[in-house]
């Protein structure tokens, strides 16, 4: 099949595209046309976090297409309700309504005209290692190099640099250290800019795309602080590192951060049907009881999607999902990892959570130099390109970003399939150390 013929693929020159053809998948592994297995150290793009083809959610898409496929939003839906309400319940009492989009961008673009328009301010403050979606607004509040090409540079936002204690921007050298030089920066980048003209700091609990920056301890709470002190509205990015991604329900559940408002998309229903939506407090929602909201779209609260939602939220809780991440995390991926930490001089740093762990790659371990980077004379070919077609070629589909190897696989992953992917990266980050400085 030629996808290339007729479709314009996201993110990638369209004469230089080549990719794999998915023709099934089940649990933690899918299939190519030509029968080969692979296991999802991915869960795609960090979204299935029930695996594939998940019976209960399946079966739940199957019989609400069979009743009612789809709706207006201008219409109630008992799917749509009941969605909301488990979401909500997520935070029981701190944020009650939920506004329903068809994915995480649109979800950050919702929360951040919300945030503008109940402060009365234009700004929002986001963080350089950081990645929000890719619509024009997301993208703008992104610090991802992937918003260079479209950025004006007069999007109302603002940066500045968050915690990242391996490279600490901040030249710090413990992790308590880290938090407060962050936090004082962020104070400062606050004073800098305005505290009246800031509407909202928008913040991954966890970045993702950045490289699974788990904050010190301390770090988010010093944020929600600072954001009291001035007026100004959180806004928590738990697209990627939410519903049980890093073995909680939400990530802030971590450090009991309460955000005004908390975007979600991804694990909500792990993709089955694109579905994503804002978590309000009430002290938000009250803002639009007198005034219509500015804002809506023909798919919000779709009844498939919500369907989705409702059955993998129910079958997360009877089968234990988010427990699972949190014990494999704890005691399998984690200690797996530090383990080929240990073996493997390329690996110069190992961090996450639950079911969302990085291994960065380094090409000498004092400098901490990236591995593949060019500007100290290396040549020959990438040897991350060599790492994942290696990995590809055993069965094994990481996600790679930069120098990073995410490691990210369904949240109801089995210890024996970590066991597996773990064999397979043992083998291959021999091909990093033939590459040391």
């Amino acid at each position: 099949m030629d996808g290339a013929a007729h479709v314009f693929h996201p993110w990638l020159a369209q004469g230089d595209v080549s990719q794999l053809t998915v023709t099934r998948g089940t649990g933690s592994y899918f299939w190519d046309d030509q029968g080969r297995r692979y296991l999802d150290f991915s869960s795609q793009l960090v979204n299935l976090n029930i695996g594939h083809q998940h019976p209960r959610v399946v079966a739940a898409i199957r019989a609400q297409a069979e009743r009612l496929c789809t709706v207006a939003p201008v219409f109630e839906n008992d799917k749509r309700s009941e969605a909301a309400r488990l979401i909500a319940g997520l935070l029981p009492g701190q944020l009650n309504k939920v506004f329903f989009t068809g994915g995480g961008a649109e979800a950050n673009e919702h929360a951040v005209r919300m945030a503008r328009l109940v402060t009365g301010r234009p700004k929002v403050l986001t963080a350089y290692r950081s990645y929000h979606g890719g619509t024009q607004t997301a993208l703008h509040l992104s610090g991802d190099q992937r918003r260079w090409p479209v950025d004006t540079g007069a999007a109302g936002v603002a940066r500045f640099f968050g915690p990242y204690p391996y490279r600490s921007p901040f030249d710090a050298s413990s992790a308590e250290q880290e938090c407060r030089r962050a936090l004082r920066h962020l104070a400062e980048v606050i004073h800098a800019e305005g505290p009246q003209t800031l509407a909202a700091v928008l913040v991954e609990p966890v970045p993702g795309t950045a490289g699974i920056l788990v904050p010190p301890d301390g770090y988010l709470a010093g944020v929600r602080r600072l954001c009291d002190e001035h007026g100004i509205l959180l806004i928590a990015d738990e697209v990627m590192c939410g519903f049980g991604r890093t073995g909680r329900w939400l990530a802030v559940d971590h450090w009991a951060v309460r955000p005004d408002l908390l975007t979600f998309a991804k694990g909500v229903n792990s993709g089955y049907v694109p579905l994503g939506g804002v978590l309000i407090t009430e002290e938000v929602a009250v803002r639009f009881d007198d005034r219509p909201y500015p804002g809506g779209l023909t798919y919000a609260g779709h009844p498939l999607a919500c369907a989705a939602a409702v059955a993998a939220i129910e079958a997360m809780r009877a089968e234990g999902v988010v427990e699972n991440a949190a014990r494999v995390g704890r005691d399998v991926l984690g200690p797996g990892l530090a383990e080929l930490a240990r073996r493997h001089p390329c690996v110069g740093d190992v961090r996450g959570l639950g079911a969302f762990w990085a291994i960065e790659l380094v090409c000498d371990q004092g400098t901490r130099r990236p591995l593949g980077d060019r500007s100290a004379g290396h040549t020959g070919a990438d040897p991350m390109h060599a790492i994942v077609a290696a990995c590809r070629s055993k069965g094994l589909w990481p996600m790679v970003v930069a120098n990073r190897l995410h490691v990210a696989p369904p949240c109801n992953i089995l210890d024996e399939e970590i066991g597996e992917g773990l064999s397979i990266l043992d083998e291959v980050l021999s091909i990093g150390d033939a590459h040391l400085s």
